[in-house]
């Protein structure tokens, strides 16, 4: 595909939580086009994924200070004969300091939008921002079509799962049913929906929640105040090398999310695709774009966001209907063959940056 002429400017890295953005980094990585990765801020200092030494070479964290202070620092570090272009791949501080570096040296930059880092700029801004970018990517709808209403010509791209990596195991369904949830313990998981659903539950289960974050103390302290201690488990983060193994002894994955006072939200989580990968039956809310890979009564079941009688209604239903279960799993496994393959969304992202910019 060419020589490395692609910078990319990212926020805290690595990232536990991050999947999306070391398998991308990795594929431009792979082919030929990424000449650097700059970090705005330090990592979160959590275990690595695997592959992840691969490109921590191309890792330089830029000093802290302005968007304009750490863009000129990026300036003054650059190899200007081989870089073409310049890709913040968060839609805040990110792409503001690689707007601010296109101007400085006459180079094309772009952005990527998620989920919160879209929310985190002012609408003006944002359009003036994406008016000015050679491109600007979406990786699930829900932020195609916030960026789309302030304006942008938006590429959708989603993000992939490694179907290699996680792959099918069998179900068994039975008692107690083997429950999981992973993600960071913010707010907008909606964890404490989900430990409030399970305390309804008529039936015996064992809740594993994967993940750390800054609820950790409140859910701890739900969980003991209803009694859930011995079926509740906070079980701390984990990486790629040990969440397949978590997914295929599961029954059930369950996406609580919720909307936060603040409009925070999920995208599209990086559990949904896993889990389908592994074959599994999600309970998952109606919020963000999960509904774009989770279908009402195809490959799983979709819910109003903050609703613990529904969500314990619905797993009672699962657990009642085991060969509902396994059609949603299977359902899911092929959804995610047809349109998240890891590969082939890597491949659209890399060509994609490749016609912007080289």
């Amino acid at each position: 595909m060419g020589r490395s002429r692609i910078v990319m400017v990212v926020s805290g890295f690595p990232r536990r939580s991050e999947t999306f953005a070391l398998q991308e980094l990795l594929a431009l990585d792979g082919c030929g086009l990424l000449a650097a990765i700059f970090a705005t801020k330090p990592g979160d200092g959590s275990s690595l994924h695997p592959d992840c030494h691969r490109i921590l070479n191309k890792v330089q964290l830029l000093p802290a200070g302005s968007s304009v202070e750490q863009a000129e620092a990026l300036v003054q570090r650059l190899d200007r004969k081989t870089v073409t272009g310049i890709h913040g791949y968060f839609a805040h501080t990110p792409a503001e300091v690689a707007s601010h570096v296109s101007a400085r040296i006459g180079i094309p930059y772009g952005f990527s939008a998620h989920a919160l880092d879209l929310r985190k700029v002012p609408g003006e801004e944002m359009a003036a921002r994406a008016g000015n970018a050679a491109c600007v990517i979406a990786c699930n709808p829900d932020a195609a079509a916030d960026l789309s209403r302030r304006g942008a010509k938006v590429k959708l791209l989603p993000h992939g799962v490694d179907l290699d990596r996680f792959r099918p195991a069998p179900l068994t369904l039975c008692e107690p049913v083997r429950l999981l949830a992973v993600g960071r313990l913010v707010e907008k998981k909606g964890f404490h929906i989900l430990i409030e659903a399970v305390r309804r539950l008529p039936f015996p289960f064992y809740l594993r929640i994967i993940g750390e974050g800054p609820e950790r103390t409140r859910l701890a302290a739900a969980i003991l105040e209803a009694g859930l201690s011995e079926s509740v488990e906070l079980c701390g983060g984990m990486t790629h090398t040990d969440l397949p193994g978590q997914y295929a002894k599961a029954d059930i994955i369950l996406v609580p999310s919720i909307q936060t006072g603040a409009g925070d939200r999920d995208g599209l989580p990086n559990v949904v695709l896993e889990a389908m990968a592994s074959g599994r039956p999600i309970i998952g809310s109606d919020v963000g774009a999960i509904g774009s890979a989770v279908a009402q009564g195809e490959t799983g079941m979709l819910l109003p966001p903050g609703d613990p009688s529904a969500l314990a209604g619905a797993l009672e239903t699962l657990v009642r209907t085991p060969g509902l279960s396994m059609k949603f799993g299977k359902a899911a496994r092929r959804l995610v063959e047809r349109d998240f393959e890891l590969g082939a969304c890597t491949e659209r992202f890399c060509r994609h940056l490749e016609t912007v910019y080289v």
